[in-house]
């Protein structure tokens, strides 16, 4: 499955403690492997329970995690129904991730923030400083903007590639976000996406260019004095409340 395997202890021991930020709540695991990280969630004492995609890994926790019995979902956690997992109830999700779906499961998280309060984890270290990152930067972009309308990030540590078997080409990250106060964007969620995954996309031209992908150049907003400077600007430069108020002019734009 291309996964590399964490083989340090200790390393999994922190990552499974940082679930503690968030108490009381069943945890879900995505893609156990060899249950290096299962062995210490499952101490946790909170109700449990992990899926995994690859038929191997899941006889091997079977066999030698027999306690674990159903809490062993065997599927695609990117295809599932979440709502079903515990009964339509609250869970933080966890894991050393697999790098290569990593964006989609905060996708997918994002899809049923409703349900996951706090997702911790290890990842690959660019997508996690991606992640973590404030406007003004480099590595902020799409899943930052996204991400930290709904959730407080944390950058935890840094996780050396030698503690892998084999050993990654990258460095690792362990994260912890955790559901603001936001209970109302303010804008229309879909077309928010829309908005920033638009000026992203051309993240080196101004937003007077990028948002032509959305907007018939003859539009009112490019022609409007007060919106001149913000059109200026780039998209790395603007803050996740900007991006609201930029998506309900896009709106009224669209409408008018």
């Amino acid at each position: 499955m291309g996964q590399h395997f964490l083989t340090d202890l200790d390393i999994a021991r922190r990552i499974a403690d940082t679930v503690d930020a968030c108490p009381d709540l069943p945890v879900l695991e995505i893609g156990p492997g060899m249950g290096v990280l299962t062995q210490y969630l499952m101490e946790k004492g909170r109700e449990f329970k992990a899926v995994e995609i690859d038929g191997e890994s899941v006889a091997y926790l079977n066999g030698h995690f027999p306690q674990l019995g159903s809490r062993v979902v065997s599927g695609d956690f990117l295809r599932m129904d979440l709502a079903t997992l515990f009964g339509g109830g609250e869970f933080v999700l966890t894991g050393n991730y697999p790098y290569d779906i990593s964006s989609q499961i905060f996708f997918k998280m994002l899809d049923n923030k409703s349900l996951i309060p706090c997702c911790t984890g290890m990842i690959q270290r660019e997508v996690a400083q991606r992640i973590a990152s404030s406007p003004g930067n480099k590595a902020y972009g799409i899943l930052s903007v996204l991400i930290q309308a709904w959730y407080d990030v944390e950058y935890l540590f840094t996780v050396d590639e030698h503690v892998f078997n084999p050993p990654p080409k990258v460095k690792s990250a362990v994260i912890r976000m955790r559901r603001n106060h936001v209970t109302d964007l303010g804008c229309d969620e879909g077309l928010f996406r829309r908005v920033v995954k638009a000026v992203f996309n051309q993240r080196r031209k101004m937003l007077r260019v990028s948002l032509r992908q959305l907007l018939p150049p003859e539009s009112p907003l490019f022609a409007d004095e007060a919106m001149a400077d913000m059109l200026t600007r780039r998209p790395e430069q603007l803050t996740v409340a900007e991006f609201v108020e930029l998506t309900n002019l896009v709106e009224h734009a669209l409408k008018g």
